[in-house]
């Protein structure tokens, strides 16, 4: 019972992160047009704030339960599929990348809005878009690989 508690919370942060990469860039990011420079400036803060929040718990409930499923359930390394390894590194890399934005150009972002470089402001937000996109690939790239692994393929 257990087991199915870390795998239901494992999935359920994978859609949360996963989900809201998708929204971001398919979704709100083409949205924004309809607006001004800087309101789409100060949406893009109110937005990425939440949404940053969210993967901050997301992300490590993934890999606690990610970690707690591969040694509970496969008994460790040695006992899990390809597809496992590969979600263990795609997991890595996405954290890593997650790490990047928010020590980074979201905290060069936020500098340049406090202080109205709205110009500075915008590369950041460039920059925040293209490693999301990264990420985003990363996890459809996982979320493939765990449906494809799950079932013996």
């Amino acid at each position: 019972m257990l087991g199915s508690l870390f795998y239901a919370l494992h999935v359920l942060g994978a859609v949360l992160w996963v989900g809201g990469m998708v929204f971001a860039i398919l979704v709100l990011r083409p949205a924004l047009a309809v607006l001004e420079p800087p309101q789409r400036l100060a949406l893009h803060e109110a937005v990425l704030k939440r949404f940053f929040l969210i993967v901050w718990h997301a992300m490590p409930i993934l890999l606690l339960t990610g970690y707690l499923l591969l040694f509970g359930w496969y008994g460790g390394f040695r006992g899990a599929g390809w597809h496992i390894h590969v979600m263990h590194l795609t997991a890595l890399l996405m954290a890593g990348v997650f790490l990047t934005i928010v020590t980074g150009p979201w905290r060069e972002f936020r500098t340049a809005r406090a202080r109205g470089d709205a110009a500075s402001a915008a590369v950041q937000a460039d920059r925040i878009r293209l490693l999301i996109v990264m990420n985003l690939v990363l996890g459809l790239l996982t979320t493939g690989v765990a449906a494809w692994g799950r079932f013996g393929g």
